[in-house]
């Protein structure tokens, strides 16, 4: 048999993803890849992803694979917390490369924009389950229009939402959590000067919860804590600014020693919300969504409009006024700029 035809024979899913431009595909048989060893994603650089694999032998055994993606994906990104099927050498070895063949289906979605006009969104963490929120309460100072716009993209992603005030021996949290509370956010506060309270344990053992922050709010600090060996490096805060220095530049998804997972992510500046519909935050508060039933067609529920059914509710004692008023912040931060 020559080499010619036995390629059309052989079960090779390179040879499905590289036609002729403009030509038929060789075969309409595809691969199914029941063999295929199933990963985790676990962090992302430059097209290559790792891949945290469990082995087949005794139960805790895993290994990293390094893996890039197969070409029949096409365009379809790979994000961090990914779970994918993977081909090719999965042994781990050292110079070794498998390949992502297929992704899926995600559970859940963190996106981002990188300002509010751009038509562009960006995936940042598949499959987790917590957004935890990290603030500094001093050194650098909190930005609540920064946690408003973070509170939108959990809601937005379906995730829960936790607000870790950081440095509480330099302020005290009681303002900050005073503005949050009429929307029932969970909140943690730590200290430098003392061990980490067993509190954020608690909240983030059997949970994959995704880290978010500007630089210099302790969340590499906070890993470090969490998970000894981890090596995070940990940034500073500029004297001219008052801003951190950008430390972490990939996300990375780490074990905790207690049970569930961790997602570092870079610091952030800015955290877009263009793709987000306004219409659909309501939906995050189930309380308010039923009032809203009673709006005229067309209502936003902004605080502009003339016969929002929750001005109507406020005022017959039906809703909390605070929770309203803080809903209606959030709706307004969908329209500032991050950096404000």
């Amino acid at each position: 048999m020559s080499d010619a035809r036995r390629r059309f024979e052989v079960d090779d899913h390179e040879s499905y993803a590289r036609p002729a431009r403009r030509s038929r595909p060789r075969t309409k048989q595809r691969p199914t890849y029941t063999d295929a060893t199933t990963g985790v994603v676990v962090t992302r650089d430059r097209g290559r992803y790792t891949c945290r694999v469990e082995s087949d032998g005794a139960e805790g055994d895993v290994r990293s694979v390094i893996a890039v993606r197969a070409r029949p994906l096409g365009r379809k990104a790979v994000i961090v917390g990914d779970r994918v099927r993977l081909v090719g050498d999965v042994s781990g070895d050292p110079g070794t490369l498998a390949r992502i063949v297929e992704i899926e289906p995600r559970t859940t979605v963190l996106r981002r924009t990188a300002d509010d006009d751009d038509p562009i969104e960006r995936a940042i963490v598949a499959n987790a389950d917590q957004l935890v929120i990290v603030t500094a309460l001093a050194d650098p100072p909190p930005r609540p229009r920064l946690i408003d716009r973070c509170l939108v993209a959990a809601y937005d992603a379906d995730l829960d939402p936790l607000l870790c005030l950081t440095k509480a021996d330099l302020a005290t949290p009681d303002e900050l959590l005073e503005t949050y509370r009429p929307l029932g956010v969970a909140s943690v506060v730590t200290r430098n000067d003392t061990e980490l309270a067993p509190l954020v344990q608690e909240r983030l053992a059997d949970r994959v919860s995704v880290l978010v922050g500007h630089s210099g709010v302790g969340k590499s600090t906070l890993v470090n804590t969490l998970i000894p060996g981890a090596d995070r490096a940990i940034g500073e805060v500029s004297e001219v600014t008052g801003r951190g220095r950008h430390t972490s530049t990939q996300a990375v998804m780490l074990p905790l020693p207690f049970g569930g997972w961790i997602i570092d992510t870079p610091g952030i500046r800015s955290f877009g919300l263009a793709h987000v519909d306004p219409h659909q935050l309501i939906k995050a508060f189930p309380d308010l969504d039923e009032v809203t039933e009673e709006c005229p067609r067309g209502c936003t529920h902004a605080r502009t409009e003339p016969e929002c059914a929750l001005d109507e509710a406020v005022a017959g004692g039906r809703l909390d006024a605070a929770r309203v008023e803080s809903y209606r912040r959030l709706l307004d931060s969908r329209e500032r700029h991050a950096g404000d």
